[in-house]
């Protein structure tokens, strides 16, 4: 594990409140705050960061959150501090950061737990975790109610290959999936380059955007972490999953006409992935009744949450009253 990069996150994280555990068979890192407070009024938000990041991407974030939320932020099974589990599927990956909270929630809390309500906020493949839960349910959670941050549905993603600029944007999708050889080149490479090289790629390309994205040493802590060998592994074998059983469970989903059932939001980088995709459109077929959307403007990119997050913040705390 990388020393430098977790003192770091563990540094800023607690600073804002948070509490670090490492709790289950699983070894999921966690840091927490206010858990015992939650209530039908008052739900958990869930922060469930993407590739190839770790919880360290909501430091901007937390702060701007109503200062009374219970706020539950886990590292990905693989990523970050948190050890790698052997099922990558987003369901099996959304299980383990939810009986991580449940466990967390237990330790912290005098209360009856038998319905936790949540509410799932996900970036990237965050987000797609997120999106996996909402569909099919956890037991001994209510989700309230999902945000999702800059991203189209996987099965959506994968058909706009046939289109070949998507192709040449989206090259790590294909490349990160076939795990054996994504790992020999990128660890020739250097997967902190790799790394620091893919964050640089999708961020905002203006000043303000770019300095707030790296601000708190951010990529050199998302490098170290990622120069861990079991990270580069998980998160191939994340996009492996990806491509294959997300997709099944997805293309399940259609046949079946399931779609997400409760309140959401989707936040999406107007200049970037908002060019590409209306995104009304093409969530329309996914979720039930009507969903809320919110554009990043301002040339921010992919990490909106670092990037603008006060912006990101204003449109959650709108949102998070209206549920």
């Amino acid at each position: 594990m990388s020393a430098s990069a977790v003192s770091i996150q563990d540094e800023k994280l607690e600073s804002l409140g948070m509490q670090k555990m490492t709790v289950n068979k699983e070894q999921v890192v966690s840091y927490s705050r206010g858990l015992g407070a939650a209530s039908e009024q008052n739900p958990v938000l869930v922060l469930i960061h993407g590739y190839p990041q770790s919880s360290f991407m909501w430091r901007h974030l937390i702060p701007l959150l109503p200062s009374n939320a219970p706020i539950f932020a886990a590292d990905l099974p693989g990523y970050g501090a948190s050890a790698p589990i052997p099922d990558n599927s987003k369901y099996s990956v959304g299980s383990t950061v939810l009986a991580a909270l449940i466990t967390e929630a237990k330790r912290t809390s005098s209360k009856p737990l038998d319905n936790l309500p949540i509410v799932l906020i996900g970036h990237d493949r965050g987000a797609r975790v997120a999106h996996h839960l909402a569909v099919q349910g956890f037991p001994s959670v209510s989700i309230k109610g999902i945000c999702l941050i800059d991203i189209v549905p996987t099965t959506i993603q994968w058909e706009a290959s046939k289109n070949p600029a998507e192709v040449v944007g989206y090259f790590h999708w294909p490349l990160l999936a076939n795990v054996d050889l994504a790992t020999r080149m990128i660890t020739a490479f250097g997967p902190g380059n790799w790394c620091e090289e893919m964050c640089l790629r999708w961020a905002g390309k203006t000043p303000s955007a770019l300095s707030s994205f790296k601000a708190d040493d951010a990529l050199a802590v998302y490098r170290g972490f990622f120069e861990q060998p079991h990270t580069l592994d998980a998160s191939n074998k994340d996009y492996e999953a990806g491509a294959t059983v997300d997709v099944e469970v997805e293309k399940g989903w259609r046949e079946e006409g399931r779609k997400i059932a409760v309140k959401t939001l989707l936040v999406y980088s107007e200049s970037y992935i908002g060019q590409r995709y209306d995104f009304p459109e093409v969530w329309k077929g996914w979720v039930e009744g009507e969903a809320q959307f919110y554009a990043l403007g301002g040339g921010v990119g992919h990490f909106g949450a670092e990037e603008a997050p006060k912006e990101t913040a204003e449109a959650l705390r709108k949102w998070l009253k209206s549920l």
